[in-house]
Parts: C-alpha cells; sequence; structure tokens
C-alpha cells in the first residue's frame, strides 16, 4: 500500500478513475476516425484499458476548423491508455509511440490528441492513492 497521494510520472493520471469505460461519440457510434484510432492502438499496445473521447463539438468555434466548415467532426480527442507496451518508457516516448501509430489519421485531419498514458502498475497505484 501507498502512504501518500501518487507523484512524478503517475501525477497526470489523476482522471483515470473516474473515466475507464469506453466513450463514444455523441451519437453513441464511433466514426470512421474513433474506429481507426480504436484498433491501430488496441491493435499496436493491447491495452487492459482505452477510453477515447471525441472533444471535436468543443473545438467547432476554432478558426481552423470554420476553415474546414467545422472539419470533419472527428479532428480533437481525448485518449487514456492502460498498457504493459508503456513500461519502462517515459512519457514522451509513450507519447510518441501513440502519435507515430496515429500518423495517416493526423495526416488525414485529426487535429489534436491529449493523451493520458501509464502502465497497469502505474494506474494500480494511482487507484491506491486516490483511495486514502
Amino acid at each position: 500500500m501507498l502512504s501518500r497521494r501518487p507523484t512524478g510520472p503517475i501525477r497526470h493520471l489523476l482522471g483515470f478513475r473516474r473515466t475507464m469505460a469506453m466513450v463514444t461519440t455523441e451519437s453513441g457510434s464511433r466514426g470512421p476516425v474513433e474506429t481507426a484510432v480504436h484498433r491501430k492502438l488496441t491493435t499496436l499496445l493491447k491495452p487492459s484499458r482505452l477510453t477515447i473521447t471525441n472533444d471535436s463539438h468543443l473545438h467547432r468555434h476554432h478558426a481552423a476548423m470554420r476553415a474546414q466548415g467545422g472539419g470533419s467532426g472527428e479532428t480533437h480527442f481525448a485518449v487514456q491508455i492502460i498498457s504493459e507496451a508503456f513500461e519502462g518508457k517515459s512519457t514522451l516516448q509513450r507519447h510518441r509511440l501513440v502519435y507515430s501509430a496515429l500518423s495517416d489519421e493526423l495526416a488525414q485531419g485529426l487535429h489534436a490528441l491529449s493523451l493520458k498514458t501509464a502502465t497497469p502498475l502505474e494506474a494500480q497505484q494511482l487507484a491506491v492513492g486516490q483511495a486514502e
């Protein structure tokens, strides 16, 4: 058991506990970009948890999105991943791994990703720290 709240590299994961379930688009179904993101990250990282939230509707008013007519409706995502594939990797290495996997989507209109990454051990430590 941890005697205090987690610090250091897992501090950025404080949102994990509340949002573990898979989240889909507002209509309740995944669009083509979200489907591709889910498929590629599941194949590459074999996550124990993967949460994808389409936040595109929050960014429709941005100048770049207005210029594209609001974009495809799949331009901004928040992604939370728990995977053993992150073991021994820094936050920067983890994010580069995800961005590399999604390079096609980024080239075709995916505009922004908000990433929270953890190993199963880090997620477990976080859960214990939040329970205290």
